[in-house]
């Protein structure tokens, strides 16, 4: 019972990583995208 729990934990640790990781790199590619049609087409930053 140990052993299964313990891979419960590992496992869902791990998806907890890696859905915090997309939002990071989400985040920062979002702003980065906006910021390159600002400066290439003159979009707004708000849109």
């Amino acid at each position: 019972m140990k052993f299964l729990m313990w891979i419960v934990i590992i496992f869902g640790g791990g998806i907890g990583l890696l859905s915090c990781f997309y939002m990071v790199v989400s985040l920062f590619a979002v702003i980065g995208f906006k910021i390159y049609r600002k400066i290439k087409y003159g979009y707004s930053l708000y849109q």
